[in-house]
């Protein structure tokens, strides 16, 4: 499979993204994401990168051309071809092999993600195994992997810290290049595109800032500036969900965050918007299958 040519002045409703609402700090501020530098320079050969719980990756391929090869059923193609500088991002546990060159390799810099709550993380379970993109599609990335590799081609006092950071700055530069072409990285449904539209976008960014405020339809509504009919409508067509079940699965999803850092169950039902511990049981159990003590030994 040849690698996908992007056009970086494409946008999936034909109209730039508003820029006054802010779509990715109030998640990147609940869900923080670490990156950690693990290589840089050429690859040779055959070099695989095993699948572990929790672990993300996100490669630049620098120079050369490299072709990918996925296991059966792990969501992503077979092989993959890439023969241009491209962001590979594996936002979840795929095993993965790269095939180089044998002599002359390929040049990368690489580093191991880490998002909070894993696979649970919405920014994670919204993108695809693989999200491919050409450095030169992401408009102003290029000073951010200047500084990246002024960093990693050689050592200097705090380098292996700084470039850790720029490469948590390039991840933002591109989810939010993503947010504006979801469909370019095989996004059809779900957070992404809900954030990719303008409406929808003013009323998912209030939702997530303020979960426990009470969020009736026609309050969603008018933070989208639309009728009740046409948000609940085009919210369903959109994300793939209703806008009550998305409110509730985002409640639930900071739950197991909060529960997991040792809040208590009513402090947490009290911050989200339940009304009660036990109704925060009722919907955790509904969508985890196990009552929060239940899910939270389960994790230990």
């Amino acid at each position: 499979m040849k690698s996908t040519k992007l056009n970086a002045t494409s946008n999936s409703h034909g109209t730039d993204a508003p820029e006054a609402v802010d779509r990715l700090s109030t998640l990147l501020d609940r869900f923080h994401i670490r990156a950690s530098l693990f290589h840089t320079g050429a690859l040779c050969g055959r070099t695989t990168f095993e699948a572990q719980p929790d672990r993300a990756f996100l490669h630049v391929l620098r120079r050369g051309r490299l072709q990918i090869e996925h296991p059966r059923h792990a969501g992503a193609p077979r092989c993959v071809v890439v023969d241009e500088p491209t962001l590979l991002l594996y936002p979840r546990t795929v095993h993965h092999a790269f095939i180089n060159p044998p002599r002359e390799g390929s040049d990368f810099t690489c580093a191991t993600l880490q998002f909070a709550g894993g696979d649970r993380n919405p920014i994670v379970a919204a993108l695809p195994p693989l999200v491919q993109v050409p450095l030169d599609a992401v408009a102003g990335l290029r000073p951010a992997l200047e500084l990246l590799f002024s960093e990693t081609d050689r050592v200097r006092c705090g380098s292996r810290l700084l470039a850790d950071r720029l490469f948590e700055v390039v991840l933002i530069q591109l989810l939010r290049w993503i947010i504006d072409h979801p469909q370019a990285v095989g996004v059809s449904s779900g957070l992404v595109m809900g954030l990719s539209d303008p409406r929808l976008a003013r009323a998912l960014v209030a939702l997530h800032g303020a979960p426990q405020d009470d969020w009736t339809l026609p309050r969603m509504a008018a933070a989208a500036g639309m009728s009740r009919s046409a948000f609940a409508e085009t919210f369903k067509t959109v994300t793939g969900t209703t806008p009550s079940a998305y409110l509730t699965d985002w409640r639930l999803t900071l739950a197991s965050t909060l529960l997991r850092a040792g809040r208590s169950q009513k402090l947490a039902a009290a911050e989200l918007g339940f009304s009660s511990a036990s109704s925060l049981s009722r919907a955790f159990r509904q969508r985890f299958g196990a009552a929060p003590r239940e899910w939270l030994a389960a994790q230990a």
